[in-house]
């Protein structure tokens, strides 16, 4: 019997994700050159192809098993792996690099975690739609985890000086990961069609200040976003203590 052959658009998302990973290795490949505006431009890119691949997959009907624990394995690598050994090779790779690599383990098994219990229900019986994810997102929380790179690379202030703080902070970002906070879904974000047109001047006006001062970008979303988790957690302490 003749194979089985299949359509090569059904690999597109595939080959998205395998883009990103490769990103994310390369990334830390340049971390160990010193080249790390290039190593945190990669793990951004790889965040990017990771929204792709799974847009594709819905669009093109190629959503698979295959698909999907490939997206997890790459996630890790560029979501756990490639952020810890960026922000050592920045920040913690001194005098305090024992204390430094342990809070890097921390980070990225949390992340590691964090992938597999996003497989777990991602594999239960389709339900409504989710309104919010259960603790920050691996994509999002490499995102916050090199903040202090971030800071370091915009000279708002050298994380080198401070790299017990840098550690904690690492770390901290790992436990929001596996934490049981609410955070927002943008696939179930709803707003008014006369709202629009404010989303759509506010991403211009991202796009124009990326260009104009990237990093310094980067350290204002990333504050943006950890002052939404502050809130959320405040809210939901709030009606715990009110229940």
């Amino acid at each position: 019997m003749p194979r089985e052959r299949l359509p090569l658009l059904q690999l597109v998302p595939n080959l998205v994700t395998i883009l990103g990973m490769c990103a994310g290795l390369s990334a830390i490949r340049y971390t160990f050159d010193g080249r790390f505006e290039l190593a945190a431009a990669l793990i951004i890119f790889a965040a990017v192809m990771d929204g792709f691949d799974g847009l594709l997959a819905r669009k093109l009907n190629a959503a698979s098993s295959f698909g999907a624990e490939l997206d997890s394995f790459a996630d890790f690598v560029s979501f756990g792996v490639a952020p810890g050994i960026l922000v050592f090779g920045y920040a913690l790779a001194g005098p305090m690099a024992g204390v430094g690599w342990t809070f890097v383990l921390v980070f990225a098994v949390c992340a590691c975690l964090r992938l597999a219990r996003f497989n777990i229900s991602r594999a239960a019986p389709d339900g409504p739609v989710q309104r919010h994810f259960v603790g920050v997102p691996a994509p999002a929380g490499a995102m916050l985890g090199l903040l202090p790179v971030f800071l370091g690379l915009s000279g708002v202030l050298d994380p080198t000086r401070a790299p017990f703080l840098v550690a904690l902070y690492l770390g901290g970002v790992g436990f929001l990961m596996v934490s049981r906070l609410p955070t927002p879904s943008l696939k179930a974000v709803r707003i008014a069609r006369e709202n629009a047109i404010w989303i759509m001047i506010g991403m211009s006006a991202f796009v124009g200040l990326l260009f104009l001062r990237t990093w310094l970008t980067f350290v204002l979303a990333d504050l943006l976003y950890l002052s939404v988790l502050g809130w959320l957690a405040w809210r939901r302490s709030r009606t715990r203590a009110k229940g």
